[in-house]
């Protein structure tokens, strides 16, 4: 296990070398005995860039720029999101576009179920061979836009909340995590590889160039923190940007009261559309919306906004009082 410390890059660009990663590497080199007794469940093997080439070179694979498929190659790395994640043997994970299986071997060493949702065809049978060792797996060749997540909880997890894992394509990433916050399925956390930039927008605060919508969003859902940065050097093919794992909690109930969450959140993508206009104007000009500019100006001012105010400088709570005040306007 030498060199597992060195891809995972800290905020500060610092290599993160602490002892809960030391202990990390300590636990996975006696994976098969803590996890399941006897030693039947393999030692994932994917994660570095010779083994993941030649599983590639091995069925003639070609990325496809329209999946957005980097392949995590790092070790560390993945070590740092099972850790993130909290993986125990009592989680149910899905995971989002497993590609040939490198996260999947991880997270189905430490979890009690993975269900794997790929929409790639082709990786299938590459996923059949690296996973033969789990039979904690179950792969769905599916697209998870259109996946019924709340069914696959019911069915497999007895509707008990589970946990999220993926590394996501770069050009999905806010419709999958819009999916999966308005779906209704139960989950208690979600643990994602993101685009460092849009790990930015997730945690930005109200008057930030980095705010909007997304920020929004997932604060109304979850908690978000960045967990820590990931040098491109730890994908293949090599991405021109530098990644971030976020992870998110839950709330057990959001941390502002709507009368409309629909209306909520079509108050906040009006504010955004077009971030130059003031929010009056963007509530007035909204496809989905009745409201005249004066009614928006009306609405703004029962919130005691000033009418030239601009999207990005409320907070969740400032959007939830609009959002009623619209409400009781229809």
């Amino acid at each position: 296990m030498q060199g597992l410390m060195t891809s995972i890059i800290g905020r500060a660009g610092q290599s993160i070398r602490s002892e809960k990663y030391e202990k990390m590497i300590e636990r996975f080199t006696q994976m098969g005995n803590l996890l399941d007794g006897d030693g039947s469940r393999p030692v994932p093997y994917l994660g570095n860039r010779s083994r993941c080439k030649a599983v590639l070179e091995k069925y003639g694979f070609s990325f496809r720029k329209k999946f957005g498929q980097n392949f995590l190659i790092d070790e560390s790395v993945l070590l740092g999101i099972i850790d993130t994640a909290g993986i125990t043997k009592d989680d149910y994970v899905l995971e989002i576009g497993p590609g040939i299986g490198t996260l999947t071997q991880y997270l189905a060493t430490y979890a009690g179920k993975v269900c794997a949702v790929e929409i790639d065809r082709a990786l299938l049978p590459i996923l059949e061979d690296t996973l033969a060792g789990w039979d904690n797996v179950t792969v769905l060749n599916a697209d998870i836009l259109k996946t019924d997540i709340r069914a696959i909880a019911e069915r497999e997890n007895g509707g008990r909340p589970l946990k999220v894992c993926a590394n996501l394509p770069y050009y999905i990433t806010t419709p999958i995590l819009m999916g999966l916050f308005e779906s209704g399925a139960p989950f208690s956390e979600l643990t994602v590889m993101v685009q460092k930039e849009v790990a930015e927008r997730m945690i930005a605060e109200p008057g930030s160039k980095a705010y909007g919508a997304l920020s929004l969003a997932v604060r109304y859902f979850t908690e978000p923190k960045i967990a820590f940065i990931v040098d491109p050097g730890s994908f293949m093919p090599r991405p021109k940007v530098q990644s971030a794992v976020v992870h998110m909690k839950r709330h057990a109930s959001p941390p502002v009261d709507v009368k409309d969450e629909q209306m909520l959140f079509d108050v906040i993508r009006a504010s955004f559309n077009e971030r130059r206009k003031t929010l009056q104007n963007g509530i007035a000009d909204y496809g989905l919306f009745s409201y005249s500019k004066e009614q928006a100006g009306l609405a703004l001012d029962a919130c005691g906004l000033d009418r030239r105010v601009r999207g990005e400088k409320l907070a969740l709570a400032d959007f939830a009082r609009l959002a009623d005040v619209l409400v009781d306007m229809r």
